[in-house]
């Protein structure tokens, strides 16, 4: 299983006026956790879009246990569980600086061809740098 941990605050401006984290705020953090747990194997969105690759979003689900506040530093622990082949999928923990969970989510992302639109398997440079 091969997981990533990536740590960030909280701003201002994600919140309401409560200080609560808006719900909407959840799929940005967990596409930077995604992000972080690709760079973290040595590879980036920005150089498997210039290879012709891109990554989509075909599925996501948010549970939430807890609010997040104003100015929390959060946890965001990437998870993915299996082999990708066409598709990719990862599963979330987002905790506070107490370790509590705050929110648990998945996503399944589909691995396809820029110029053509369509489905392709996942990189060897990707399979290659995974233990799962």
């Amino acid at each position: 299983m091969d997981f990533h941990d990536f740590s960030f605050r909280v701003r201002y401006g994600e919140t309401d006026q409560m200080g609560v984290v808006h719900h909407g705020n959840y799929p940005q953090y967990l596409e930077m956790g995604r992000i972080e747990w690709l760079r973290s194997l040595g590879v980036s969105y920005k150089s498997m879009e210039e290879n012709g690759i891109i990554l989509p979003v075909i599925s996501m689900t948010i549970n939430f246990k807890k609010s997040a506040l104003y100015d929390d530093l959060l946890r965001v622990r990437t998870i993915i569980r299996k082999k990708p082949m066409v598709r990719i999928e990862f599963d979330y923990s987002i905790y506070n600086e107490q370790g509590e969970l705050l929110a648990e989510a998945n996503t399944i992302l589909a691995f396809m061809d820029a110029k053509k639109n369509k489905p392709v398997r996942c990189p060897d440079y990707i399979l290659d740098k995974l233990s799962v």
